[in-house]
Protein backbone atom coordinates (compact mmCIF):
# COMPACT_ATOMS: atom_id res chain seq x y z
CA UNK A 1 0.00 0.00 0.00
CA UNK A 2 0.94 3.41 -0.70
CA UNK A 3 0.83 6.16 1.42
CA UNK A 4 -0.89 9.20 -0.13
CA UNK A 5 0.07 13.07 0.18
CA UNK A 6 -3.00 15.36 0.82
CA UNK A 7 -3.03 19.51 1.18
CA UNK A 8 -5.52 20.91 2.98
CA UNK A 9 -6.11 23.79 1.76
CA UNK A 10 -8.58 26.42 3.96
CA UNK A 11 -11.04 29.12 2.88
CA UNK A 12 -12.38 32.40 3.57
CA UNK A 13 -13.34 34.65 1.64
CA UNK A 14 -10.39 34.62 -1.51
CA UNK A 15 -8.28 33.68 0.55
CA UNK A 16 -6.46 30.45 2.27
CA UNK A 17 -6.27 30.62 6.05
CA UNK A 18 -4.79 28.48 8.31
CA UNK A 19 -6.13 28.19 12.38
CA UNK A 20 -4.31 26.63 14.70
CA UNK A 21 -6.48 24.66 17.28
CA UNK A 22 -9.44 25.06 14.64
CA UNK A 23 -9.32 29.29 15.48
CA UNK A 24 -7.04 32.61 15.09
CA UNK A 25 -7.13 32.26 11.04
CA UNK A 26 -3.79 33.24 9.97
CA UNK A 27 -3.74 34.45 6.33
CA UNK A 28 -1.90 32.54 3.54
CA UNK A 29 -2.71 34.05 0.62
CA UNK A 30 -4.76 34.03 -2.71
CA UNK A 31 -6.20 30.79 -2.69
CA UNK A 32 -5.92 30.24 -6.60
CA UNK A 33 -2.13 31.55 -6.11
CA UNK A 34 -1.46 29.30 -3.21
CA UNK A 35 -3.22 26.11 -4.61
CA UNK A 36 -1.01 26.68 -7.93
CA UNK A 37 1.98 26.50 -5.71
CA UNK A 38 0.65 23.24 -3.86
CA UNK A 39 0.24 21.23 -7.24
CA UNK A 40 3.37 22.31 -9.27
CA UNK A 41 5.06 20.30 -6.39
CA UNK A 42 3.49 17.24 -7.48
CA UNK A 43 1.11 16.70 -4.55
CA UNK A 44 -1.23 13.82 -4.87
CA UNK A 45 -4.98 15.13 -3.87
CA UNK A 46 -6.05 18.53 -2.22
CA UNK A 47 -8.78 18.81 0.28
CA UNK A 48 -10.75 21.99 -0.32
CA UNK A 49 -12.52 23.00 2.50
CA UNK A 50 -14.40 26.50 3.43
CA UNK A 51 -14.26 27.09 6.48
CA UNK A 52 -17.34 29.03 7.22
CA UNK A 53 -19.84 27.50 5.51
CA UNK A 54 -21.47 25.54 7.73
CA UNK A 55 -20.73 27.54 10.53
CA UNK A 56 -23.05 31.11 8.67
CA UNK A 57 -25.12 28.40 7.25
CA UNK A 58 -24.22 29.71 3.96
CA UNK A 59 -23.38 27.83 0.23
CA UNK A 60 -20.29 27.35 -0.32
CA UNK A 61 -18.55 30.26 -3.81
CA UNK A 62 -19.03 27.56 -6.57
CA UNK A 63 -17.81 30.63 -8.58
CA UNK A 64 -14.42 30.69 -6.76
CA UNK A 65 -14.30 26.83 -6.17
CA UNK A 66 -14.69 26.55 -10.05
CA UNK A 67 -11.86 29.35 -10.48
CA UNK A 68 -9.24 27.60 -8.01
CA UNK A 69 -9.73 23.85 -9.48
CA UNK A 70 -9.55 24.80 -13.03
CA UNK A 71 -6.24 23.52 -14.45
CA UNK A 72 -5.34 21.60 -11.43
CA UNK A 73 -4.76 18.08 -12.27
CA UNK A 74 -4.84 16.32 -8.65
CA UNK A 75 -7.48 14.75 -7.37
CA UNK A 76 -9.71 17.58 -5.16
CA UNK A 77 -12.29 16.53 -2.45
CA UNK A 78 -14.24 19.95 -1.29
CA UNK A 79 -16.56 20.49 1.86
CA UNK A 80 -18.22 22.99 3.28
CA UNK A 81 -21.97 23.73 3.70
CA UNK A 82 -23.25 20.25 2.23
CA UNK A 83 -26.90 19.68 3.09
CA UNK A 84 -28.27 18.02 -0.01
CA UNK A 85 -26.90 15.95 -2.47
CA UNK A 86 -27.88 19.56 -5.06
CA UNK A 87 -25.02 20.50 -2.88
CA UNK A 88 -22.92 17.65 -4.19
CA UNK A 89 -24.01 18.16 -7.88
CA UNK A 90 -23.11 21.40 -7.82
CA UNK A 91 -19.32 20.61 -5.95
CA UNK A 92 -19.14 17.85 -8.76
CA UNK A 93 -20.25 19.97 -11.74
CA UNK A 94 -17.34 22.64 -10.30
CA UNK A 95 -14.37 20.45 -10.37
CA UNK A 96 -14.72 18.13 -7.10
CA UNK A 97 -14.09 14.56 -7.38
CA UNK A 98 -15.03 13.73 -3.28
CA UNK A 99 -17.41 15.42 -0.89
CA UNK A 100 -15.93 15.75 2.46
CA UNK A 101 -19.00 16.58 5.15
CA UNK A 102 -19.09 17.04 8.56
CA UNK A 103 -21.72 18.88 9.93
CA UNK A 104 -25.15 18.31 8.14
CA UNK A 105 -24.35 14.84 8.59
CA UNK A 106 -23.19 14.68 12.24
CA UNK A 107 -25.90 16.97 13.50
CA UNK A 108 -29.02 16.81 11.44
CA UNK A 109 -29.10 13.86 8.89
CA UNK A 110 -27.01 11.11 9.23
CA UNK A 111 -28.72 9.21 6.30
CA UNK A 112 -27.43 11.92 3.87
CA UNK A 113 -24.45 9.84 4.09
CA UNK A 114 -26.17 6.73 2.47
CA UNK A 115 -27.87 8.40 -0.32
CA UNK A 116 -24.57 10.31 -1.64
CA UNK A 117 -22.97 6.73 -1.68
CA UNK A 118 -25.96 5.78 -3.45
CA UNK A 119 -25.66 8.12 -6.11
CA UNK A 120 -22.08 8.50 -6.09
CA UNK A 121 -20.72 5.70 -4.86
CA UNK A 122 -19.21 5.25 -1.71
CA UNK A 123 -15.88 6.07 -2.82
CA UNK A 124 -16.82 9.64 -3.61
CA UNK A 125 -17.63 10.28 0.22
CA UNK A 126 -15.20 11.65 2.75
CA UNK A 127 -16.11 11.80 6.50
CA UNK A 128 -15.03 14.60 7.82
CA UNK A 129 -13.90 14.05 11.98
CA UNK A 130 -12.91 16.39 13.84
CA UNK A 131 -11.82 15.12 17.00
CA UNK A 132 -11.16 16.21 20.65
CA UNK A 133 -10.54 14.35 23.74
CA UNK A 134 -12.58 14.89 26.60
CA UNK A 135 -11.68 13.03 29.69
CA UNK A 136 -10.82 9.36 28.68
CA UNK A 137 -12.79 9.39 25.30
CA UNK A 138 -12.74 11.26 21.77
CA UNK A 139 -15.82 13.18 20.92
CA UNK A 140 -16.78 14.72 17.27
CA UNK A 141 -16.76 18.13 16.92
CA UNK A 142 -18.64 20.28 13.82
CA UNK A 143 -18.87 23.85 12.58
CA UNK A 144 -14.56 24.10 12.24
CA UNK A 145 -14.36 22.53 15.89
CA UNK A 146 -16.53 24.64 17.56
CA UNK A 147 -19.49 22.77 18.77
CA UNK A 148 -19.27 19.15 20.99
CA UNK A 149 -21.92 16.48 19.19
CA UNK A 150 -21.46 14.78 22.36
CA UNK A 151 -20.87 11.58 20.07
CA UNK A 152 -17.78 9.60 20.73
CA UNK A 153 -15.48 9.21 18.13
CA UNK A 154 -15.69 5.13 17.12
CA UNK A 155 -19.50 5.55 17.57
CA UNK A 156 -19.38 7.68 14.35
CA UNK A 157 -17.06 5.77 12.54
CA UNK A 158 -18.66 3.07 12.86
CA UNK A 159 -22.21 4.82 11.57
CA UNK A 160 -20.65 6.21 8.98
CA UNK A 161 -18.93 3.05 7.76
CA UNK A 162 -22.61 1.08 7.82
CA UNK A 163 -23.66 4.10 5.75
CA UNK A 164 -21.57 3.58 2.51
CA UNK A 165 -18.97 6.29 3.76
CA UNK A 166 -15.73 5.56 1.66
CA UNK A 167 -13.07 6.97 2.99
CA UNK A 168 -12.42 8.56 6.62
CA UNK A 169 -10.70 11.95 7.02
CA UNK A 170 -9.61 12.33 10.73
CA UNK A 171 -8.21 15.62 12.69
CA UNK A 172 -7.13 16.44 15.66
CA UNK A 173 -8.82 19.98 17.54
CA UNK A 174 -6.03 19.99 19.88
CA UNK A 175 -3.15 19.32 17.53
CA UNK A 176 -4.17 20.96 14.46
CA UNK A 177 -1.83 24.05 13.36
CA UNK A 178 0.47 23.35 16.78
CA UNK A 179 3.40 20.92 14.86
CA UNK A 180 3.65 19.52 17.94
CA UNK A 181 3.85 16.20 16.27
CA UNK A 182 0.68 13.69 15.92
CA UNK A 183 -2.11 12.17 18.53
CA UNK A 184 -0.43 8.76 18.18
CA UNK A 185 -2.93 7.90 20.74
CA UNK A 186 -5.72 8.80 19.02
CA UNK A 187 -5.14 7.24 15.75
CA UNK A 188 -4.03 3.80 17.34
CA UNK A 189 -7.36 3.77 18.95
CA UNK A 190 -9.20 4.31 15.36
CA UNK A 191 -7.45 2.73 13.04
CA UNK A 192 -8.37 -0.69 15.08
CA UNK A 193 -12.06 -0.10 14.27
CA UNK A 194 -11.81 1.75 10.64
CA UNK A 195 -12.78 -0.92 8.21
CA UNK A 196 -12.35 1.92 5.11
CA UNK A 197 -9.29 3.71 4.56
CA UNK A 198 -8.08 6.91 6.54
CA UNK A 199 -6.37 10.11 5.93
CA UNK A 200 -5.04 11.43 9.03
CA UNK A 201 -4.45 14.96 9.87
CA UNK A 202 -3.28 17.54 12.34
CA UNK A 203 -0.26 17.99 14.13
CA UNK A 204 2.93 17.41 11.89
CA UNK A 205 5.83 19.86 12.28
CA UNK A 206 8.80 17.98 10.45
CA UNK A 207 9.93 15.20 8.59
CA UNK A 208 10.38 12.94 11.69
CA UNK A 209 6.91 13.69 12.88
CA UNK A 210 5.83 12.40 9.39
CA UNK A 211 8.02 9.04 9.47
CA UNK A 212 6.66 8.25 12.96
CA UNK A 213 3.33 7.80 12.16
CA UNK A 214 4.21 5.56 9.16
CA UNK A 215 5.84 3.32 11.29
CA UNK A 216 3.47 2.97 13.92
CA UNK A 217 0.55 2.98 11.48
CA UNK A 218 1.21 3.50 7.82
CA UNK A 219 -1.55 5.41 7.08
CA UNK A 220 -3.70 5.07 3.61
CA UNK A 221 -2.88 8.80 3.48
CA UNK A 222 -1.25 11.73 5.54
CA UNK A 223 -3.24 15.61 5.15
CA UNK A 224 -0.88 18.54 5.32
CA UNK A 225 -1.01 22.59 5.82
CA UNK A 226 1.23 24.33 8.38
CA UNK A 227 3.83 22.46 7.40
CA UNK A 228 3.55 22.88 3.82
CA UNK A 229 2.98 26.78 4.29
CA UNK A 230 6.34 27.09 6.03
CA UNK A 231 8.31 25.66 2.72
CA UNK A 232 6.66 24.32 -0.38
CA UNK A 233 9.43 22.52 -1.74
CA UNK A 234 8.71 20.33 1.17
CA UNK A 235 6.48 18.06 -0.18
CA UNK A 236 8.94 16.56 -2.20
CA UNK A 237 10.78 15.55 0.51
CA UNK A 238 7.75 14.37 1.74
CA UNK A 239 7.33 12.14 -1.14
CA UNK A 240 11.15 10.62 -0.99
CA UNK A 241 10.40 9.94 2.47
CA UNK A 242 7.18 8.18 1.58
CA UNK A 243 8.97 5.80 -0.98
CA UNK A 244 11.13 4.33 1.42
CA UNK A 245 8.08 2.79 2.99
CA UNK A 246 5.53 2.32 0.26
CA UNK A 247 4.97 -1.38 -1.11
CA UNK A 248 6.59 -2.58 1.80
Amino acid sequence: MNTRLIAKVEIKNQNIVKPIYFEGLKKIGNSKKVIQEICKHEIDEIIYLDLVASLYQRKLDLNLLKENLQNIFVPATVGGGIRSIDDCNNFFENGADKISINTYALQTNKNLINTIAKKYGSQSVVINIESKKIDNNWYCFSDNGRINSNVKVDDWIKIVQDLGAGELFIQSVDKDGTKSGYDIELFDKIFKICSVPVIIGSGAGSLRDIEKIIEIIKPEAICLSSLIYDDFSIINKIKKLLEKYNDK
